[in-house]
């Protein structure tokens, strides 16, 4: 785990008296932060776990393939443990997540082509398509991941969260520190992007 990683102290027992894995399981998120401050890093291991698959399928929207979107979810974590500090408890811990999930993408896809690969393919095979209808399918939504990489920070951010993520308008503008206004407006003109890179009737 990344708290293990980050380097595992002695873990005593914090001024809130919880002991053992099975009381850490059931706190709160802002109660996990504050036993992982208070020296019991097992607590950021199940911080971890509670949100490692809404972290990488942040990542994924992002950079479309497996390996980077593991990588990257590694970092988030790795970032989020070393800045538990600057964690004020003004937004959930899931929106402060996603804010270091995209501010960590958004660096890396600035640096890096990604390459693409399928999200969960093996799950979303329809054994009744035929290998033409298949191939037409990943071809198209390889073309769709590369136009969303081709957006604007802004609005790729904002249309990941909304895609992959199904957030709302007021969740996006949490998690970019942005109005609502200005979400929707992102959310809207990524779309037209999209359309416009892909042909009028593509999305």
């Amino acid at each position: 785990m990344v708290a293990g990683d980050a380097g595992r102290a002695s873990e005593p027992v914090s001024r809130h008296g919880f002991a053992g894995m099975a009381d850490l399981n059931g706190l709160a998120d802002v109660d996990l932060v504050q036993a992982c401050l208070d020296g019991r890093t097992a607590a950021f291991d199940v911080i971890v776990e509670r949100h490692r698959r809404t972290v990488y399928r942040v990542c994924y929207g992002f950079v479309a393939n497996h390996e980077d979107a593991s990588d990257l979810s590694q970092e988030v974590f790795i970032r989020a443990y070393r800045g538990l500090t600057r964690f004020r408890g003004d937004a959930s811990l899931t929106t402060w997540l996603y804010r270091i999930a995209v501010n960590a993408c958004l660096n890396r896809v600035s640096v890096k082509t990604p390459a693409h690969d399928p999200i969960d393919a093996a799950a979303h095979v329809d054994t009744r398509e035929s290998a033409s209808d298949g191939l037409l399918r990943e071809e198209r939504a390889a073309r769709v991941r590369e136009a969303v990489a081709q957006l604007p920070d802004k609005q790729r951010a904002a249309l990941v969260l909304r895609v992959y993520q199904d957030m709302t308008h007021q969740e996006i503008a949490a998690t970019l520190g942005t109005s609502v206004g200005a979400a929707k407006a992102n959310v809207f003109h990524a779309l037209r992007n999209l359309k416009r890179l892909l042909g009028e009737d593509a999305v």
